[in-house]
């Protein structure tokens, strides 16, 4: 496969970022496929479809960030994340436990005891996004006393 990158969810040709006609929003993967990989194809952030929208609603959802951030600590079982993770209920914690697990960033083992023993700990690849949001929580900590001013100003 050669040519311009493409939006693989789409199959729709794109420019290359950064190229003539290219969109701001247009990214290069590194792509598993071996022809995909040769020719640098690109995902199209603003694509309904596009993959990459998956991955950042996962990071983007509510308690993902924070549920990554206390894994960092080491494996936790269930009733220790709940009490570490203050505020989140019992059922969102679970659905945050499954998606993060479905999407391959942490692990879950059970240990065959009584009762069974489950942990939950934190892949190369959820370790890999842990350390690509530090930045942006470090972000978050600097300028929420900005974004608490917008809102005031905001509510009058």
């Amino acid at each position: 496969m050669g040519g311009a990158p493409f939006c693989a969810a789409e199959g729709v040709v794109r420019a290359v970022p950064g190229g003539e006609g290219s969109s701001p929003h247009a990214c290069i993967f590194k792509a598993t496929d071996p022809e995909d990989r040769e020719m640098g194809a690109a995902y199209e952030l603003l694509a309904a479809g596009c993959p990459s929208r998956l991955v950042l609603d996962r990071i983007g959802a509510r308690w993902s960030p924070t549920v990554l951030t206390a894994l960092d600590e080491g494996p936790m079982r269930f009733t220790e994340l709940k009490r570490l993770v203050d505020g989140v209920t019992s059922k969102a914690l679970t659905e945050t436990l499954r998606a993060l697990e479905y999407d391959g960033l942490i692990d879950r083992a059970k240990t065959p005891s009584m009762p069974p023993r489950v942990d939950y700990s934190l892949t190369p690849l959820g370790r890999s996004l842990l350390q690509a949001l530090i930045p942006v929580r470090e972000w978050a900590e600097q300028h929420a006393p900005d974004i608490l001013d917008a809102r005031r100003r905001h509510d009058g």
